[in-house]
């Protein structure tokens, strides 16, 4: 069980690090942090040859201790960041083929190398995936959203059996986190129920720490590098719901500070006119609500459903299997490259398969018989929403119609929750003219530490840098605890 933890609110406690976001990077960080350090296993080699070699010079080493760059040199993966895809070809070699290699990394508990640190999260252990629709498969098979340490299969045992193509409902992969965080020991490092709503740096450590690390270059610019000793510490305010719903505010300090949030926390709005109508949403679980409070049924007029992603798809499904007639307006063209149902396997999606099909079958004015109740609208966007329940959409060529709906489900993606930073954290973008985007303007990190470009101290991983895969933010959590290890060594870990 986690302890209700209650934060300080003068400022007391300092802390070495601190993670803001307790889903699955979050997670994954804690773990490492916490002393268990993967090594080359004497049973187990990697299909990769020239990996294998470099893994077997510095066998006596853990992975958190070698050079990264150097190991990740060469590799190919599905991931944008280096080191995300050395750590996915060490935990699943060769996943991206099908392949159930067995990993050939073995884990350590060394409790002599954890770090200080806490983990906040608004929620339970697991972040969003306890918000997500239970009724739906993840995309991703379940072995690729395990953490090190623990198989899903394992834990899930006998009932994953039952589920299609080695995929997983959402409400066992949360469970799964928040099982890993008490199977592992990490509770004492979890404060849930816990919100940031400033991060901000503060005067300069004390004298006795600048003055040990006076000797160290105050700042390196060499891409993969750790860029510099933290002289200055961060102040984290935010507040704590207690039971009741009181929220008590705390104040904290940490030297160090990970962003982990994710991407689920703001959903993406058109920016129309009409888009706060209360018959205007931006999520799946308020449609669900209408459907179980008999505002919506078979009978009432039809749904729009505004996107092309497989948030889409899951409403377009739910509203199929409750016989809800459809309107479905999206931007592109169902033959473009980009849109993701193109990119998945039919195989292993056949739902979202369907979806496709559906998409690409339907025309206004045509409605054929095997997708009753269902209408495409490729090519259109939402020019305004009215206050009659009327929608005035808008073709690629401007020509408009204008329908009637009983509900509008906006669903264009989301971005994350960075409000507690200054403008948002505008700046610390790959574009500093745009806000922050896990799909078109991730944070700016060093590839090799996942340390802030314009930000010394501070850290970012998961889908803040552009891993929006399970399998790919573990990588982060590699990179940032083998930056701190080697950065803080002496100062943490003396030696006698």
């Amino acid at each position: 069980m986690l302890e209700e933890k209650v934060l300080p609110e003068d400022g007391s406690l300092t802390i070495p690090v601190l993670v803001v976001g307790n889903g699955p990077s979050g997670i994954c960080l804690s773990y490492l942090l916490s002393g268990y350090r993967p090594y080359l296993s004497p049973l187990a080699s990697h299909p990769n040859p020239i990996l294998q070699h470099k893994l077997e010079e510095n066998h006596h080493l853990s992975i958190v201790g070698q050079d990264l760059e150097w190991l990740s040199e060469g590799l190919e993966g599905r991931s944008s960041n280096p080191v995300a895809v050395l750590f996915d070809t060490l935990l699943l070699p060769d996943g991206d083929y099908g392949l159930d290699h067995t990993s050939p990394l073995c884990w350590r508990l060394e409790s002599s190398q954890c770090i200080s640190h806490l983990v906040l999260g608004t929620g339970l252990p697991g972040g969003s995936w306890h918000d997500m629709e239970g009724s739906m498969l993840t995309l991703s098979f379940g072995n690729w959203m395990e953490l090190p340490g623990l198989k899903m299969k394992d834990w899930i045992g006998e009932k994953r059996r039952s589920l299609r193509n080695d995929r997983v409902l959402p409400a066992q992969v949360a469970a799964y986190y928040q099982h890993f965080v008490s199977e592992m020991g990490l509770e004492k490092n979890f404060v849930c129920n816990s919100c940031v709503t400033s991060l901000r740096r503060t005067g300069a450590a004390s004298e006795r720490e600048v003055d040990k690390e006076s000797h160290v270059k105050q700042e390196s610019r060499e891409e993969g590098k750790c860029c510099r000793t933290a002289q200055s510490l961060w102040e984290v305010q935010g507040y704590q719901t207690c039971r009741g719903g009181t929220r008590t505010p705390f104040l904290i300090r940490a030297e160090n500070v990970v962003l982990a949030t994710g991407t689920h926390d703001e959903p993406l709005r058109l920016g129309v006119e009409g888009e706060d109508l209360p018959y205007v949403c931006h999520s799946i679980s308020e449609f669900k609500a209408a459907v179980v409070q008999g505002r919506l049924n078979n009978f009432s007029e039809p749904v729009l459903i505004v996107g092309a992603g497989l948030t889409a798809a899951d409403a377009i499904l739910c509203a199929h299997h409750w016989s809800i007639p459809v309107l479905h307006a999206f931007r592109c063209s169902v033959t473009d490259p980009n849109l993701i149902f193109n990119r998945l396997p039919k195989v292993l999606y056949p739902e979202y398969h369907k979806v496709h099909q559906m998409m690409s079958q339907q025309c206004m004015g045509e409605e054929p018989t095997s997708y009753r109740g269902y209408t495409s609208l490729p090519q259109h966007r939402v020019h305004s929403f009215r206050l009659d329940h009327k929608c005035i959409l808008e073709s690629w060529d401007k020509v408009q119609t204008r329908v009637s709906v009983s509900m509008a489900l906006v669903l264009i993606g989301t971005n994350p929750r960075l409000s507690f930073l200054e403008d948002d954290g505008v700046h610390l973008g790959m574009n500093p003219e745009m806000p922050i985007s896990c799909r078109y303007n991730p944070l700016q990190v060093h590839p090799y530490t996942y340390e802030l470009v314009q930000e010394p101290t501070l850290f970012a991983m998961g889908p803040l840098v552009g891993d929006n895969f399970v399998r790919f933010v573990k990588g982060g959590a590699l990179a940032i605890t083998s930056c701190l290890v080697k950065r803080h060594k002496e100062r943490w870990f003396p030696t006698n």
